[in-house]
């Protein structure tokens, strides 16, 4: 497996934690999907970062996301910018390798127009 196939499993992960009580810590039962032991490593790695920092991941992205509730982005959008937060926040990751896939997720599993706002939002928190 890949960091972008991991990445998307991590994703996963994040869009699931939207609908569990509120302080519980992002799923990390891995069960249901093969991994290689790198390639969990990495996913363990995002998730495990997320969920330390999750409080700084979110107030990035609400002061980043001026007009806009947290509450009222849509939920695959936001498991997209929690990721890409953490990995450019607090990650060694390339910031447009970090930018990039989280456009590609969003071309795959959100809306026509969401990649310019997540886009957006991203690019913004990078020239802060």
């Amino acid at each position: 497996m890949s960091r972008k196939k991991s990445r998307e499993y991590a994703f996963r992960l994040v869009f699931e934690k939207f609908f569990h009580e509120p302080d519980t810590n992002f799923p990390d039962d891995m069960e249901d999907i093969v991994l290689e032991e790198e390639d969990r490593d990495f996913v363990n790695h995002l998730i495990g970062g997320i969920n330390q920092n999750y409080d700084s991941i979110m107030e990035t992205i609400k002061t980043n996301t001026v007009g806009y509730e947290l509450e009222r982005i849509y939920k695959i959008d936001l498991a997209i910018l929690v990721l890409a937060v953490f990995e450019l926040k607090y990650d060694d990751t390339p910031k447009n390798v970090v930018i990039n896939e989280a456009i590609e997720l969003s071309k795959k599993y959100s809306t026509d127009k969401s990649y310019s706002f997540i886009n957006g939002v991203l690019a913004k928190i990078v020239n802060e």
